[in-house]
């Protein structure tokens, strides 16, 4: 298979480092014309010249900061005033800091609420008028493999994705007929930052060696290994090309085989 997204402008969030940035290399490796959003100025300019612009890419990035939705949704006005129309969408946000469900207070609810669920709708509203123009569209949200199987000590990470997991099936019927699809990407434990962080609070909390609770992940996982950004970014590619138009209101579980049911 061949998969070409020359001619295609994608949107990448949350892409200056680990999934998010893994992502927006290959689609543009693949030829899409890539916007980075993330908060950090400095990180997105130092993105962008990773991006391969061989096949006439012009790449370019937004600054906003997912914990404002109302900002985001001015800097996406402002900016595709006067854009071409977006074809792929990648939803793509750090996670809630891990913790208990019932020692979580209410504003960390809140603020996860607007980081995810709020901000990707404010994303699909601002681009899928233009995709349905285009006849194409590919919004792909990466969630987490807890939306089977909630993970210990990430509560309030578990309630969020199942919300946008939910938010996602319906918004994939109710777009099916225009060409576009929606899909989630369930990472399973990918070494990123947000891992380091989970095995951290881990050993912290168990007054135990990080070394210790990785050893005690990886036993959980067939495939003995953490996987890998890029590997999360492949998947991510073949559901943007025109390869999976077939393929709306699933989700792909990319975790080595850890995730305990179908």
């Amino acid at each position: 298979m061949n998969i070409n997204l020359t001619g295609k402008q994608a949107i990448v969030c949350g892409s200056t480092k680990g999934i998010g940035k893994a992502i927006a290399i290959q689609l543009a490796v693949s030829g899409a014309s890539i916007t980075l959003i993330a908060r950090n100025e400095e990180k997105l300019k130092a993105t962008l010249p990773l991006l391969d612009i061989t096949k006439g890419q012009v790449h370019n990035f937004i600054v906003s900061d997912f914990s404002k939705p109302l900002q985001l949704q001015a800097s996406l006005e402002a900016y595709f005033s006067n854009q071409a129309h977006v074809h792929i969408l990648i939803n793509n946000t750090g996670g809630p800091s891990p913790g208990a469900v019932s020692s979580a207070n209410i504003d960390e609810f809140i603020e996860a609420f607007k980081a995810h669920l709020l901000c990707n709708h404010i994303l699909v509203k601002c681009i899928s008028e233009g995709m349905k123009a285009e006849k194409y569209g590919r919004i792909i949200n990466i969630i987490s493999t807890s939306v089977k199987m909630p993970l210990k000590g990430l509560g309030v990470s578990n309630t969020i994705r199942g919300a946008v997991a939910n938010w996602s099936k319906t918004l994939a019927t109710e777009l099916a007929p225009f060409g576009i699809t929606v899909n989630n990407i369930l990472p399973g434990a990918t070494k990123t930052e947000r891992l380091l962080e989970i095995i951290n609070k881990k050993a912290e909390k168990g007054n135990k060696e990080a070394a210790e609770i990785e050893a005690e992940m990886l036993e959980e996982i067939p495939a003995g290994r953490f996987g890998t950004a890029e590997e999360l970014a492949y998947a991510a590619t073949f559901l943007a090309s025109p390869l999976a138009g077939y393929i709306t209101g699933t989700n792909i579980v990319v975790d080595g085989g850890r995730t305990g049911c179908l």
